[in-house]
């Protein structure tokens, strides 16, 4: 069937007017913030213990977007260290770009940072002043200089005193990592690629642990910016 040419040329223009109404991403949705004292508010005694030795200046919050496994868009927010705070951004604004499923990006500090908590839920973050699990050194999460992501289907895994221990406790079936599985990180995926091409180290890389969720920045980079955070 023909259709005249006006009919054609009205809906053209109708497409043409859907499409530049349709809302694209804003500043205001990837951007860095220092952070104000709202947000000092929510993390004042939990992610941010009494005890921190880290400025509160060195820590940016980010505002990102993400995509979810059906493909709904989320805000999300997580507070890391100014160092990696413009990479951070640009690796969470490519993933979204592509689709690329993380379930939960929200602050630690809204599950009273306990971190197994964080992890059961599938909540990808960065800053949390504690120390290695079962050690007596500050992880790089107390740096804000190592990002997790997909926590529950990416645990960490490791030997203590003979026996295996899994985090999240309930993630014991994703450690298999021969088997398929949603929100799964590889070596040389998406999210691998662009945490590494930015001198990031992969947990899943490790030779006596196996930490699946966590990128790092190197000892070297965290010793030059704080000396005696061992």
């Amino acid at each position: 069937m023909k259709y005249p040419i006006a009919i054609i040329i009205t809906v053209c223009l109708i497409l043409s007017l859907m499409v530049s109404f349709c809302p694209a991403e804003t500043e205001e949705d990837f951007k860095i913030s220092e952070i104000d004292e709202a947000t000092f508010a929510r993390m004042k005694g939990k992610s941010y213990k009494d005890d921190c030795p880290i400025p509160l200046g060195d820590l940016r919050l980010l505002h990102v977007l993400h995509k979810d496994l059906e493909g709904n868009t989320h805000k999300g927010e997580l507070v890391c260290n100014v160092y990696i705070a413009s990479d951070v951004l640009e690796i969470f604004k490519a993933l979204y770009e592509v689709g690329y499923p993380i379930e939960r990006v929200r602050l630690v500090d809204e599950y009273n940072a306990d971190d197994e908590t964080s992890m059961r839920d599938n909540n990808s973050s960065c800053f949390n002043f504690r120390f290695i699990s079962h050690t007596t050194r500050i992880s790089k999460h107390g740096l804000g200089l190592a990002v997790d992501i997909n926590t529950l289907y990416n645990p960490f895994v490791k030997e203590v005193n003979g026996k295996r221990n899994v985090e999240p406790a309930t993630a014991e079936e994703y450690t298999d990592r021969t088997k398929s599985f949603p929100y799964k990180i590889e070596s040389g995926d998406l999210c691998y690629r662009l945490f590494t091409e930015r001198g990031f180290e992969w947990g899943g890389e490790w030779k006596t642990v196996k930490d699946y969720q966590h990128f790092e920045v190197s000892d070297k980079v965290a010793e030059e910016l704080y000396p005696n955070y061992r």
